[in-house]
Parts: structure tokens; sequence; C-alpha cells
């Protein structure tokens, strides 16, 4: 069963609330990586190049906790772990697609500034770019 913890605190306003949940550098890229697919850690840590055991394992922990994240332990031996967005998340995933989508366009946009062409822009856009969709 998944347990959701309330922050204590008063906010400002719903965007206040959601960067509460998702603030951070790592936890958006996780998200990305768990809509495309249920993951163990090993393969979210390759998802997401960068990211330290300690912060993944952390943020997930808290992704759990917010109802984000569901963690499914498979009674073998080995133990196995797998990750996978709740209902919860996936509706946060949708949430930032518009966001997603104004960051590619941002990108694009400074790229074709500067004189760059499409492929660089693809490139410098990274897996932010596509948030949900790969």
């Amino acid at each position: 069963m998944t347990r959701i913890v309330r922050r204590p605190g008063a906010f400002v306003c719903g965007i206040d609330a959601a960067m509460d949940v998702i603030g951070g550098k790592w936890k958006v890229l996780i998200l990305w990586a768990l809509n495309e697919k249920t993951c163990r850690f090993g393969e979210l840590r390759r998802a997401v190049p960068g990211v330290t055991e300690k912060v993944l394992s952390s943020h997930l922990r808290e992704l759990e906790d917010d109802g984000i994240v569901h963690r499914e332990v498979y009674a073998e031996v080995p133990p196995r772990v797998e990750y996978s967005l709740t209902p919860l998340g996936l509706s946060l995933n949708a949430a930032l697609e518009p966001l997603g989508a104004w960051g590619r366009d941002h990108i694009y946009r400074g790229a074709e500034e500067s004189g760059a062409e499409g492929a660089g822009a693809e490139a410098a856009a990274g897996p932010v770019a596509g948030l949900g969709k790969r």
C-alpha cells in the first residue's frame, strides 16, 4: 500500500506545492525514466547519468513517500526490487509534459538564434526535451 506523507507548512500556491514534490535536479529525470518503463535500481541509475546511488535512493524514497513512485519487492533470491509510477505519478508526468514542450521550444529557439542546426539542438535538449516521450 502506498503511503503519502504530507509535508507541513503552508504553500503559497499549487506550483509551490508541486515544486516541493519534484524539487531538485534529479526527480523530474527519474519521473521521465519511469514513464518509459518499470525499472530496477541499476536501470534507473543508467537512465539518469550523473546521479549518485545515495541521491537516487533518497529521491526514490521521497517520491515513494509522496505517492508518486511504487516500490515492488519480489521475494526471490537474490531479492529483486522494481520501481514504477503510481497513477498519481502518471498524472504528475502528464502535468509536466507542457513544461517539457516549453523547454524543447526554448532550446530550439536558442539554437536557431545562434545559427545552430537542428541536430545540435536535439543533442542539447537531452532527455528533458521529451519529458515522458522518448
